[in-house]
């Protein structure tokens, strides 16, 4: 939003939530990536809106439960930051700090002549959280730092590895998180351009055809020794670049190297490869056009330059290869592009290499690309990710370039916090031994009594549910054995009761229990869940769980991934929930009351006929993380 635009927003935050709404929606947008509302520093304008907010019960209470997660983080930014302006100043925990802690004023070369950042993904594979970061970072400073462009470029110089379905699910994926980009491209729109700019540089004398084989080339290239064409004639070099392009058995042969330097201190500088062929497999987008293709490090620079681009922003991991980079430019005369590395995210247990994620699908270790062990933006959405809390957490890393590996803890306590004020509470008991138990007593009802309760007790828009009461109810194994006889319980959602005697069978499967609904639920130690066992039939639902998919936390460059596979990554535990549980559809997010957080998987009615087998259409629910701890 523009001062003017800012101006005018400041004046229509004081009013009730209905008419304040749009507005903050407003500023929850133009607040993505930034800590201030303009520039760098708290302006008088801020400080107005600030204090309007502060002073509107309404807004602050919406604030308070992050109900727009942008917002929230800016608001908690000042309020921490600058107690100057505000009446009160709240001691801040760490986690707070942490919120407005990233820094973006990275100070870019030459913004002032235009920014055009680009996302440049691979379509081997789906995106990862890895690539959500470069996309989110490309686009806050394409669109929203600089008022510029952000391309999407997809990057298809490997047939053997790439895919229509991937490219796809790359575009589907960023518009799921909300980016935007003013164009897509693809490399292979400038094949004949980059085949162009390779001829010239071996017309140049600064690029040679060679056939020496993987092995001897890799020990070249460490030892600092040179080819033995790296002196081939320019003439020679342009006819097995011909070779290549025709497929002959010579041109298979060969690739094409830049003849950069072959004992430079940086190994990346080392006469590196930049054309090689491919004749065994079909371009998704070009067919059998093509029998050799360019590398990446040829084809990123050149084409970055030919399209416009002014800031390359890539992960560390790159760092070594920005003097190539920089080299393709200035040796073929291209436009320069400005260039900026920030630190990849990389969290324990977890590897984020599209080539062991694919094994890992291909092998069937996994359920494909989307399953929820997989740290794929598909992968911790089917887990339960919220695609607010995934932009949240992403943005408060921020583009610093210190390399550091990442807890889960805080990922998921993120999704913990965006959840928990909206979600609708519900029950479920696992099948495997359940107790039915008898209501005794004069306050047990003597029939089946329906009523209406709230889905979440702390906030009556989340809506209604059935709840049934009878005299007979089912209680958890577990639960009924850890009873002792004369000890008060609470029935929660319903009020205390006496367990009068625990029978001594192993497992239960009856027992009494007195109700005394006048009794103090603050006076008991265990608060249980229950269900009828009469009125409104319940739901059969499967609750699964996922573990880490690596048992070391951090696996070096020389580690065999097969060596380090968890054996035993996911239990699943046939339950009964409440009948509410039947109404819900994938994607819904729920929390079953003492179990944590669950996203509905499939729902009774998302089952095609004959899907379901022998156990008939039931719920099943993916266990989320909330950060509490890790396994």
């Amino acid at each position: 939003m523009k001062h003017e635009e800012l101006e005018t927003l400041s004046t229509k935050l004081s009013g009730d939530f209905r008419s304040i709404e749009p507005h903050l929606r407003d500023l929850d947008k133009h607040l993505t990536l930034r800590s201030y509302l303009e520039g760098y520093s708290l302006g008088e304008l801020e400080k107005t809106i600030w204090q309007t907010l502060r002073a509107n019960k309404v807004a602050i209470g919406f604030i308070r439960r992050n109900g727009l997660p942008n917002v929230t983080r800016w608001f908690t930014f000042i309020e921490q930051s600058h107690p100057d302006i505000q009446e009160e100043t709240k001691a801040a925990d760490a986690s707070t700090k942490k919120v407005g802690a990233a820094n973006y004023n990275l100070a870019l070369q030459d913004t002032e002549k235009g920014v055009v950042t680009r996302f440049l993904p691979e379509p081997s594979g789906y995106l990862h959280i890895g690539h959500a970061k470069a996309a989110l970072l490309s686009d806050y400073f394409g669109h929203v730092a600089y008022k510029g462009q952000m391309r999407l470029r997809l990057d298809d110089t490997n047939p053997a590895k790439e895919s229509e379905e991937f490219q796809d699910a790359i575009v589907e994926d960023l518009a799921l998180m909300g980016i935007k980009a003013d164009t897509l491209t693809y490399t292979s729109d400038y094949f004949d351009y980059l085949y162009d700019m390779c001829k010239k540089l071996i017309s140049m004398g600064k690029a040679y055809a060679d056939d020496t084989d993987q092995e001897t080339m890799r020990a070249q290239r460490m030892d600092g020794i040179p080819s033995k064409h790296r002196e081939r004639p320019v003439e020679e070099n342009l006819r097995i670049f011909e070779e290549m392009k025709k497929g002959s058995d010579e041109g298979l042969a060969h690739c094409i190297r830049a003849k950069i330097s072959a004992d430079d201190l940086n190994k990346a500088m080392r006469d590196p490869v930049i054309y090689r062929c491919n004749v065994n497999d079909t371009h998704h987008r070009t067919g059998r056009k093509w029998n050799m293709y360019p590398m990446y490090d040829f084809a990123c620079p050149v084409v970055d330059s030919h399209e416009g681009v002014t800031h390359a922003l890539r992960s560390t991991e790159y760092t070594d290869r920005n003097p190539q980079y920089q080299w393709f430019l200035g040796t073929l005369g291209l436009r320069q592009v400005h260039m900026w590395d920030f630190a990849r995210m990389n969290f324990i247990r977890t590897f984020l290499s599209k080539r062991k994620l694919a094994k890992l699908v291909d092998t069937e270790r996994v359920w494909g690309w989307d399953d929820p062990r997989m740290p794929t933006i598909r992968g911790v959405r089917r887990r339960g990710m919220t695609v607010a809390a995934l932009r949240d957490f992403i943005v408060r890393q921020g583009p610093s370039r210190n390399v550091v590996v990442m807890d889960w803890t805080s990922f998921w306590n993120a999704n913990k916090k965006e959840i928990d004020p909206v979600v609708p509470r519900h029950t479920a008991l696992l099948q495997k031994y359940m107790v039915k138990a008898k209501l005794t007593g004069s306050e047990a009802p003597s029939g089946v009594v329906v009523e209406q309760r709230q889905k979440h007790p702390k906030n009556p828009s989340v809506g209604m549910k059935d709840v049934v009461f009878s005299s007979e109810i089912y209680l958890d194994q577990e639960d009924a054995k850890s009873f002792k006889t004369n000890e008060e319980v609470t029935l929660m959602g319903w009020g205390n009761a006496f367990v009068r005697e625990v029978p001594a069978e192993d497992p239960i499967t009856n027992m009494a229990l007195e109700l005394n609904l006048k009794g103090d639920f603050k006076a008991t130690d265990k608060k249980i869940t229950w269900l009828s066992a009469q009125g409104l039939e319940l739901v059969p639902a499967e609750l699964w769980d996922f573990d880490y998919l690596i048992t070391k936390d951090k696996l070096e460059e020389d580690d065999n991934v097969e060596d380090f596979l968890n054996p035993d990554t996911s239990s699943v535990e046939d339950a009964w929930c409440d009948a509410g549980v039947g109404q819900l559809k994938a994607d819904d997010i729920i929390q079953l009351e003492r179990r944590g957080f669950y996203r509905v998987d499939k729902g009774l009615n998302d089952w095609k006929q004959g899907e379901a087998g022998v156990k008939g259409p039931r719920v099943v629910l993916f266990n989320i993380p909330t950060g509490k701890a890790t396994k």
